[in-house]
């Protein structure tokens, strides 16, 4: 080899690794929240963008890492040594990319929300340290740098208190001088409930209530999203899902943190911002559609939610940011 052709090998493995290039045509679709991967261990980032053709963002996983995908809406997938993971809204999953890049593209013609954290193997190996029995294989052989036969895990569904932590990871309810700290135990509770697997056996009573409590506050934001300008009562949702209307209200307020008339305020909100995003719909029909009898309301609240009112949306405003 040549001197010049040495040098220029030295320059190539030199340059660090950044995910920077990857993501410039979305803009401020994509925000770094917190960490450093090669820093901290561990980075925190936003995506909201639409993708006008099939998107690939296989080059922003960092090497020798475990990113966790967080998928609130948009299609794609993570592709590599013996499988592929799908991404459809409203799931959750990880993956593994030592040295060999991994495939991965985002669907044309949608809108793609999703959470990612990028965990390094280091600090992984630090903060789970004793719990090789529980941690998923996947992680384990990443951890010990051994092979691994997949080198993606199987999705599994956010439910509606895991959704709203994503809202919270973007607007940390402390103050700025103690965000690093607040992200970090995030991060660390995210690997905990994602990067984990006790066996079924070991499920407690407690674990298997909060489950199913899960699973019917899922179903009531399905039964919600079928109609949100007309939904159904309290006492319908109620007999729907099986238990007393009550029960359903306080679960779900346990769950969400909110009650459920506030959570379909913020449902329609949300699907009001995302036709308009679409430009098929002015103000009024945008409101009628999802169930605002009156425009005053409709732009009130659309302005509390998003920082703008809604016949200047989609500006850039400080909660879209």
């Amino acid at each position: 080899m040549s001197a010049d052709s040495t040098i220029n090998s030295f320059r190539h493995r030199a340059v660090p690794f950044t995910e920077a290039g990857v993501w410039r045509n979305v803009g401020s679709g994509w925000q770094p929240l917190s960490g450093s991967f090669r820093g901290a261990g561990y980075s925190i980032e936003w995506h909201d963008f639409f993708a006008r053709r099939e998107f690939d963002w296989a080059a922003s996983f960092h090497p020798d890492c475990v990113e966790l995908c967080l998928n609130l809406d948009g299609h794609g997938f993570v592709e590599g040594q013996g499988g592929r993971t799908e991404f459809t809204p409203n799931t959750a999953g990880f993956y593994h990319r030592k040295d060999e890049p991994l495939a991965a593209r985002r669907e044309a013609g949608e809108q793609h929300q999703f959470l990612t954290v990028e965990f390094s193997c280091p600090f992984l190996a630090k903060h789970l340290a004793g719990m090789e029995t529980t941690v998923h294989p996947i992680v384990c052989a990443a951890i010990r740098n051994c092979p691994c036969k997949r080198v993606t895990g199987a999705t599994v569904r956010l439910s509606a208190g895991q959704q709203q932590l994503i809202a919270t990871l973007r607007r940390p309810p402390v103050y700025a001088a103690a965000q690093p700290l607040w992200y970090q135990c995030k991060a660390l509770e995210l690997a905990v409930t994602f990067l984990l697997q006790p066996p079924p056996e070991q499920e407690m009573f407690c674990t298997r209530q909060q489950r199913l409590a899960q699973e019917r506050v899922e179903q009531v934001l399905f039964l919600l999203k079928q109609n949100l300008a007309e939904p159904p009562s309290l006492e319908e949702l109620g007999r729907k899902i099986g238990c007393s209307h009550f029960y359903l209200s306080r679960i779900f307020s346990v769950q969400t943190g909110r009650t459920i008339p506030q959570y379909l305020r913020q449902l329609r909100l949300e699907r009001a911002a995302e036709l308009l995003r679409s430009g098929e719909y002015n103000v009024t029909e945008a409101a009628l559609e999802v169930g605002y009898n009156s425009l005053s309301h409709f732009s009130a609240a659309f302005h509390e939610t998003f920082g703008c009112c809604p016949g200047l949306y989609p500006l850039k405003t400080p909660t879209q940011k």
